[in-house]
């Protein structure tokens, strides 16, 4: 049987943006900055699991999370530039979508 050699690095990218609604949360999130609320109410995704993925986002330095001294304080999350780097293959998904993929 021949052994299969995959990328680790790959795999880490496959695994972290293979997680439901994270490529939705980055895609998302592409617009521009915003506040948790504002990512919440445009996807049917629960705040627990928002606030976790957003989390996970943050610690990959995906995401970053500005807290405004406010008040109330506000809080908006955007696209680091290691962020912003995913925008080709996200839209490239998308394009592909849109060609291939039924409603």
């Amino acid at each position: 049987m021949k052994e299969i050699c995959i990328c680790p690095r790959l795999a880490k990218a496959m695994d972290l943006l293979g997680k439901r609604w994270t490529t939705l949360i980055l895609y998302q999130l592409l617009e521009g900055p915003q506040r948790f609320n504002e990512i919440e109410s445009s996807l049917p995704i629960s705040g627990r699991l928002l606030s976790e993925r957003l989390k996970e986002l943050e610690k990959e330095g995906i995401v970053e999370r500005e807290v405004f001294s406010e008040v109330p304080i506000r809080v908006e999350y955007s696209l680091t530039e290691k962020g912003r780097a995913l925008e080709g293959a996200i839209r490239e998904v998308e394009n592909w979508s849109k060609k291939w993929i039924n409603k």
